[in-house]
């Protein structure tokens, strides 16, 4: 009976321990270098070795100076930056050049009769410029801004007369997020086309159309009103800005050489006008150029226009080849 009153008093010693006062104990809140990289997902992408290699370099380097390279946050396509320090990203715009000349600098695609080709980008792109052309042959095509599924905030359908004298190109501005450029060949097989892009990443400064509306006389053209304004030879190409209030924008853009000689159509859709203005760039070689803007809407509808030169030849001024009025042969 003593024996076995011991051994319950034995027994009983650990557990009266945890109804003792102790001291209080001091815990660190610190992590260390290497549980900063530990996630309850565990490694996903298998770089334990790096992380440790980093952890262990960082520990050897602690005390000394670091001295890093500057970086360049500006996003690359085609390895080349978009931007340069102390470039203006608007300077594209600014200095005037002529589509063929882009052309040259930018990688183009070819979209050949009946197929489709889609371009996707970032949320940081503000503005996209598209550029089409031909070798010589008619061309045929709907652009598209695609943003999300079934939604396409803005369309264009193109026709050029000559794909390689007269290049389409334009301006889309794309505010939001998931947005992308679909381009649709319409034409037959034989008639493909050259298609290219470039995208501009600056979300303060102004696209060309604002700058054009406060650098330019503008003016308004009602639902179902026709506006045309003709250009003189030494004209080489023209900007051309279609915009409204907000309301719904459904124009139609021709450049016309001649009694109803259409040498390029642009039949433009854009869902908010103001949010996203139409801004095209058209060439216009030769003599009696025109360029006729329609607003195909009704007339509670009317659209802001302006119409400019964009470059201009002096020298054609100053040509005495010409004959009698103008004429050329």
């Amino acid at each position: 009976m003593k024996f076995s009153a011991t051994i319950l008093a034995l027994c009983a010693l650990p557990a009266a321990n945890a109804f003792m006062a102790h001291q209080p104990r001091a815990f660190s809140n610190t992590l260390k270098a290497s549980d900063k990289n530990y996630s309850y997902l565990g490694n996903l992408n298998g770089d334990d070795e790096v992380l440790s290699k980093s952890t262990s370099v960082s520990a050897t380097t602690k005390g000394t100076k670091q001295v890093s390279a500057p970086v360049s946050s500006s996003p690359s396509i085609n390895g080349s930056a978009i931007q340069e320090q102390g470039v203006s990203p608007l300077a594209k715009y600014e200095a005037p050049k002529t589509t063929a000349e882009i052309f040259d600098e930018i990688t183009p695609v070819t979209v050949q009769g009946g197929s489709l080709r889609t371009c996707s980008f970032n949320e940081e792109v503000e503005r996209v410029s598209v550029y089409l052309k031909t070798e010589g042959r008619p061309l045929n095509a709907n652009v598209e801004l695609w943003q999300g599924p079934d939604n396409s905030p803005q369309k264009m359908t193109v026709y050029l007369e000559d794909g390689n004298v007269r290049p389409f190109r334009c301006i889309v501005e794309s505010p939001g997020s998931s947005n992308a450029i679909a381009i649709r060949n319409t034409a037959e097989m034989e008639f493909p086309l050259i298609a290219g892009l470039d995208v501009d990443v600056d979300a303060q400064a102004e696209s060309p159309a604002a700058i054009l509306l406060k650098t330019s006389n503008y003016r308004t053209v009602q639902g179902g009103a026709v506006y045309t304004t003709p250009f003189s030879p030494a004209v080489k190409s023209v900007q051309v800005c279609l915009k409204s209030d907000g309301r719904p924008l459904n124009a139609r853009i021709e450049l016309l050489q001649g009694p109803n000689n259409n040498k390029q159509v642009m039949e433009v859709y854009t869902e908010d006008g103001a949010a996203r203005p139409f801004f095209v760039i058209i060439d216009t070689p030769g003599t009696g150029n025109v360029v006729r803007i329609v607003n195909t809407a009704t007339v509670e509808f009317p659209l802001t226009a302006s119409c400019e030169p964009y470059i201009v030849d002096e020298s054609v001024l100053e040509d005495d080849s010409l004959g009698a009025g103008g004429m050329t042969w």
